[in-house]
């Protein structure tokens, strides 16, 4: 039945249009007898006659709501701008509509973009039925044209949304992680359930708990500088030697990380050690935060990890500074005056040790300049390094040619095997630098039963300057 004025055809809320395709109908039906198989290759390499096809469509009726859809006044302005209406990209429309059409579909339905006729861009659900009666000729086809511009414009925001997302993520300058902690969760749950309370206490009981939720986060996503940061050249290779990235070191973090999950810090941070996957060592700040939306699965987490490995060596080489003598790499005073009060409290005893003096050094400064005397100093801070390597003693130089050597534990019989030792170290030394020999004055002393550490380097001190006096006076 054709719909008449003011029935439901026009009072509907939705643009509908009321088209004659019986000359398309012709048209396909002449394709058909010329042995054309593949319609739709056929009009992609003849566009022209698609534009002709669409001019043989013949407009009977429109509804209101297309006029106001369209921005037309009537009927006879719509169709006087169709070209506005329907512009370039209803070409590939049209293409799929003929080869539906073709291919015996008396109803589809087709997105496309229409303009109003002000020139607005709008998104088309196009619905195309063959009224009943009429598919002998396709005389009437109602089609209605609903207006998704809403729809497709949150859409493509979307998209836009994710691809921005996206980005974020894979062009971040820091590590990023997407992980599935649900299985973790479930174990965590677990636990809960058979009633353990003191989780700190069950992880002291049961360590390769530790590993085992290790095993069971699953790794979704990782961005570019994670790849960077680890050496990696692509997402397959780190994957598969993630092993080498968490070593011994990440059981220690990652307790520390199950027990803020256990407490319901879903969001924390640790320091951590993971290495390259050329074994070099990276420091890096762990920063751990569920997604929100996942917080009763955590099936979805964000891992980043912040490279602190400069930062790390420079407060290393600080740390270093702080206690080290940068010409000799020995011991400082400062370390020094820390090692004796410890050693003052401890209950370590007994306690030996060596005082040395670089005899000669100003008259070495004075005849060969100071690159000379500095020389002399380094070798004897290699000398006493090798002396203590391997043990628990320390070497320190505590003033500009004095220097004294720790040796916690070390009763007689060990301090005189010290300072054979030193003393075979130097003749090597002086053979091999024969122009400028070495000579020390040496002070060494034990503890005395009850005997307090100051007292045993006032002792030690003395024997030295005892041998100083000796080398002066000859």
């Amino acid at each position: 039945m054709i719909p008449h004025n003011n029935s439901i055809f026009h009072i509907s809320p939705i643009p509908l249009w009321l088209e004659d395709f019986s000359e398309i109908k012709q048209q396909l039906d002449l394709w058909r007898k010329q042995g054309i198989e593949d319609l739709r290759q056929y009009l992609l390499n003849n566009t022209a006659k698609v534009a002709e096809s669409a001019s043989k469509i013949k407009i009977l009726q429109v509804n209101t709501r297309t006029l106001e859809l369209y921005e037309a006044e009537h009927l006879e302005h719509l169709c006087e701008n169709l070209p506005t209406i329907f512009q370039q990209d209803m070409l590939q429309t049209h293409i799929e509509e003929l080869v539906q059409l073709w291919e015996g579909k008396t109803h589809f339905i087709n997105t496309s973009v229409n303009y109003t006729i002000s020139g607005s861009r709008l998104d088309i659900q196009l619905r195309c039925t063959i009224l009943p009666g009429y598919e002998h000729d396709w005389s009437k086809v109602l089609i209605s044209t609903e207006n998704i511009t809403p729809y497709q414009n949150a859409r493509r925001q979307e998209e836009k949304n994710r691809q921005i997302a996206e980005a974020r993520f894979n062009y971040s300058p820091t590590s990023l992680w997407v992980e599935d902690f649900s299985l973790v969760k479930a174990k965590l749950d677990y636990l809960r359930s058979i009633g353990i309370e003191d989780f700190s206490t069950f992880l002291d009981v049961h360590p390769d708990f530790v590993q085992q939720c290790i095993k069971e986060i699953i790794i979704v996503d990782v961005n570019q500088a994670t790849l960077t940061l680890f050496g990696a050249p692509d997402k397959n290779t780190l994957l598969k030697n993630i092993h080498k990235v968490f070593s011994q070191e990440m059981n220690h973090t990652f307790r520390k990380q199950l027990q803020d999950l256990w407490e319901g810090k879903i969001h924390h941070q640790h320091e951590a050690v993971n290495y390259a996957l050329d074994g070099s060592i990276r420091h890096v700040i762990l920063q751990f935060t569920v997604f929100p939306g996942y917080e009763e699965t955590w099936s979805t987490v964000q891992v980043a990890l912040i490279d602190i490995t400069a930062r790390k060596k420079a407060e290393n080489y600080l740390e270093y500074l702080g206690k080290h003598d940068v010409l000799t790499k020995l011991y400082n005073r400062t370390f020094y005056t820390e090692e004796i009060n410890r050693l003052e409290r401890s209950i370590q005893r007994p306690v030996s040790c060596i005082f040395i003096d670089l005899n000669g050094l100003k008259d070495i400064n004075d005849n060969y300049g100071h690159d000379a005397g500095d020389e002399q100093l380094r070798r004897i801070g290699n000398l006493l390094n090798q002396l203590i390597q391997h043990t628990q003693y320390s070497a320190s130089r505590i003033g500009g040619d004095e220097f004294v050597v720790l040796l916690p534990n070390a009763d007689e019989a060990s301090l005189q095997t010290s300072l054979n030792s030193l003393q075979e170290l130097m003749h090597v030394d002086n053979q091999y630098h024969s122009l400028h020999p070495m000579s020390l004055s040496i002070g060494s002393a034990s503890t005395l039963p009850n005997e307090r550490i100051e007292d045993l380097l006032k002792r030690a001190d003395a024997l030295m300057y005892e041998q100083k006096k000796k080398y002066y006076a000859c």
